[in-house]
């Protein structure tokens, strides 16, 4: 399975960039580096996952892409209500992170 081909990869990915280019000048450093880790941690352990051997350690990587995603909503819905987020941007992120959660669900059940 070749992650870079997967939807989930790619949407993930764009999240993450899209993350790291917002934030590039929020002063708050230690929310800045929670909130860029849980974006990034997706689509890498996203990849990390499809390049593995075994399917149980594969559903291990998706499982943690997954856990890593509600992290990411969660303090996307927290950096809005206090203001480090656009009201329009954090909304987005946190419904981009639900699809992308039922995605990978959806790869979860798959494997």
């Amino acid at each position: 399975m070749l992650y870079q081909n997967l939807a989930v990869w790619i949407r993930s990915r764009a999240l993450s960039i899209d993350v790291y280019r917002t934030l590039i000048n929020c002063r708050d450093y230690g929310f800045k580096d929670q909130i860029t880790r849980s974006a990034l941690s997706v689509p890498s352990n996203i990849a990390e996952g499809c390049e593995r051997e075994s399917i149980k350690e594969r559903h291990r990587f998706i499982s943690i892409a997954k856990g890593s995603m509600g992290e990411f909503k969660t303090q996307a819905d927290i950096g809005t209500e206090v203001g480090f987020i656009d009201r329009e941007k954090g909304l987005q992120w946190q419904q981009e992170a639900t699809e992308l959660s039922k995605m990978l669900g959806a790869l979860l059940k798959k494997l």
